[in-house]
């Protein structure tokens, strides 16, 4: 191997594929990075070009190891669902993940949120929003010009880009898409399915039930006009005509 060969191999950047930091530091935050994540894909499931993903180390510079931000959900629009390390921007067509998600635990600081505000607005996503379980408290910006703007009122609030639709109550943050649905648990989703296939089983039941119904009615009017038919002849038989 010469000597350019050499200083080349040294030289290759490193990205880690982590920062050795936890996903999440209780089970209220997994919870919600966990619903959220699934439920965007299940809402973007028929769109081949729709990458979401959640803890994954998002690099937007070439050369720089050091510069990046692993949000707790991101969405990127434009980019193919797939296995990644990490999201390394330049071999992405150099797509931004215009959406980001972070869900606040006790351990993140002031000074934390601020550097990610502003890392996400220098590096171009277009929404950002931040929910805090323990207060039950919703924040959200959206791209103007060149900087993140907050958002005065998040309740009632639809993400431009997603078409959901933000609310707060007593049991903390729900999230409905454009045709209602609220965004559901592993479990509330596992019943709500297990309840439609029942449904549907129910229907298919009655609708053999009519059909069965409904042929014996045909049994019954066949039979009725073949005793009518035999009655007929028999009358003709002894000659009466009817």
């Amino acid at each position: 191997m010469n000597k350019s060969m050499l200083l080349e191999k040294k030289s290759e950047v490193i990205y880690p594929d982590s920062d050795g930091k936890p996903m999440s530091d209780n089970t209220k935050q997994f919870r919600y990075i966990v619903i959220i994540k699934e439920n965007l894909e299940l809402l973007f499931a028929d769109n081949p070009n729709a990458f979401i993903t959640g803890d994954l180390l998002w690099y937007p510079v070439e050369g720089s190891n050091t510069i990046r931000q692993a949000p707790d959900v991101m969405v990127v629009l434009g980019r193919p669902k797939g296995d990644r390390g990490s999201y390394q921007q330049w071999k992405e067509d150099n797509i931004t993940p215009q959406v980001v998600f972070e869900i606040l635990s006790p351990g993140n600081t002031l000074k934390e949120m601020a550097k990610k505000l502003k890392f996400y607005e220098q590096y171009g996503v277009e929404e950002y929003y931040i929910y805090d379980p323990d207060k039950n408290d919703l924040n959200g910006y959206l791209r103007q010009d060149n900087s993140l703007e907050i958002i005065e009122e998040m309740r009632g609030f639809i993400s431009p880009l997603l078409k959901v639709k933000f609310e707060l109550d007593l049991e903390g943050l729900q999230i409905y898409d454009a045709e209602g649905n609220r965004f559901l648990t592993y479990v509330e989703l596992s019943e709500k399915i297990k309840d439609t296939q029942r449904q549907l089983e129910e229907e298919k039941q009655r609708a053999e039930q009519e059909k069965q119904k409904a042929e014996q009615e045909k049994q019954r009017a066949d039979e009725s006009e073949i005793r009518v038919k035999l009655l007929e002849e028999k009358l003709k038989e002894l000659g009466i005509e009817l």
